[in-house]
This record gives structure tokens, sequence and C-alpha cells, in this order.
């Protein structure tokens, strides 16, 4: 068997095993908005409760829409707090650096084990999601 061969089955079974084995969400943590600023040097949290929202769309995971969703939805909550030149630039950074493929705590469906890519939460993740939320704090609960 070539090294190409068997390099293409264990990457086959790899993926096949992550996806089929049973996974447990961690619980919701927000670094704000990641690699950002959380707002402007005169109001210091501007936009962080738009990071929040973000966050907790990415911990959770799911389709890509709903990652784009997730992304279009900070970059509108950006603009209208009056800072449209930040939202844009926020848009671009989260599309790049926030893709599932890569191992980064701030990634799509970063509550759950990495490799997790795009796909839709079944039934027992979405029950994890909610216990997970009921849980939290009521302020980060506004923010979803």
């Amino acid at each position: 068997m070539t090294t190409l061969k068997l390099m293409t089955i264990l990457l086959i079974f790899t993926l096949h095993s992550a996806k089929v084995s049973a996974d447990t969400l961690k619980p919701f943590v927000s670094d704000g908005c990641s690699s950002f600023p959380n707002g402007t040097f005169e109001q210091q949290e501007l936009w962080l409760s738009c990071c929040h929202k973000h966050d907790f769309d990415y911990w959770q995971g799911g389709t890509y829409q709903q990652r784009l969703n997730s992304d279009l939805e900070l970059k509108a909550c950006v603009a209208i707090i009056g800072e449209p030149e930040i939202a844009l630039l926020m848009l671009a950074g989260v599309r790049v650096g926030g893709t599932p493929y890569l191992p980064t705590k701030f990634r799509w469906g970063y509550g759950w084990s990495y490799p997790r890519f795009y796909g839709e939460l079944t039934a027992q993740e979405l029950l994890q999601v909610k216990n997970l939320s009921s849980k939290m704090i009521p302020a980060v609960n506004k923010v979803q």
C-alpha cells in the first residue's frame, strides 16, 4: 500500500471517528472581542456586548450559514453603536480568524473538542447548549 493511500485511510478514519464519537460541550467562556479591543480609549467596553453575543454563537457552533449570520450580526451590532468602520474591520477579522479548521480558542464551535467543523447540531447537542446556557449568569444570558 502506498504512503498516500495509507495517509488517506488514516485521515478518513480520524475524521469519521471524530464525528461519530460523542462530545461534551464545555461551559461557555468569552474572551470579549478576542484579539481586538472591546471598545475605544474613551469607552473601553463600547462594543463588548456585541462580542459576547458573537462568542456565544461561536461557542456552540453549527452550520456555515449560521456562522455567516453571526458574523453579519456582529458587524450590524457594532455599526448600530456608531462605529461602521470598526464593524467592517471586525467582520474581516472574524471571517478570516474564526474558521473552524484551525485549533484556536476563538474558532467556530470552540465549546466542542477540536476538530469540530461545520454542521447542524444534533438534538442531544442542542440540549447541552440549552442546559449550559441556563446555568450562565444573567448578564451573559442577556447578550444571547
